[in-house]
């Protein structure tokens, strides 16, 4: 679901610039003449990702957003109307444009998932954290979101956390990621159940030599 926005809240900088020219440079050459404007989404990507880059050194960390000043500056460098990159970044729910917590957990709560038992999972969330789905916590660890689907469907209920989809989840193992987050543990990346990627829980069901090879457990 889409974040609120406020461009003139007092949490937004003054200035923003890139750390890395030799990036930007890069992004800009990738589109012929006249067509510059194209390099807005992956400016505003790492616009976000600097600013996250940022907040995970900070006290109390936060992590990436996009501050209007980012999209000004992005405007400068491409030579177009500040609003052009305004109506982008609202647009897509992957720019965050208000501070949020170090770990983003976005929830998927669409219909797969809900049957599957994303409510539990939501409520885990919420009771383990102390928040509410919207809200950050206290220690600027995590902010909750719920977002409509994801696209990991059959490894439902899952969430998003950052970059990464954690799936096959249940309340225990989802609040088991988020202590593991919390105290820097490593985590395993992607189902929560032992599952191989999206395969059949009872193992594979086609491909056997291959499977046999990568030492799979195979159906049956």
């Amino acid at each position: 679901m889409k974040k609120p926005v406020d461009l003139n809240a007092a949490y937004q900088p003054e200035h923003f610039a890139f750390r890395d020219g030799a990036k930007v440079a890069e992004i800009i050459s990738r589109y012929p003449k006249g067509k510059q404007r194209s390099a807005t989404m992956p400016l505003l990507d790492l616009a976000q990702r600097q600013v996250g880059e940022d907040g995970a050194a900070a006290k109390p960390p936060y992590g990436g957003w996009i501050p209007r000043a980012a999209m000004d500056e992005i405007a400068r460098l491409l030579d177009i109307p500040a609003v052009k990159v305004y109506e982008v970044a609202t647009f897509y729910s992957m720019y965050n444009l208000a501070p949020v917590g170090k770990y983003l957990v976005q929830m998927c709560t669409t219909t797969p998932c809900m049957l599957c038992g994303s409510a539990n999972v939501v409520k885990a969330c919420e009771d383990h954290l102390g928040v509410h789905t919207g809200e950050t916590t206290a220690d600027g660890m995590f902010t909750l979101m719920e977002v409509e689907c994801l696209g990991a469907c059959v490894n439902a209920p899952m969430v998003q956390i950052n970059d990464d989809f954690f799936e096959d989840l249940t309340p225990e193992s989802m609040k088991k990621l988020l202590d593991d987050l919390k105290n820097g543990a490593e985590v395993k990346v992607g189902p929560q159940n032992g599952r191989v990627s999206s395969m059949a829980l009872g193992g594979a069901t086609t491909l056997s030599e291959k499977a046999d090879k990568l030492g799979i457990k195979k159906a049956g």
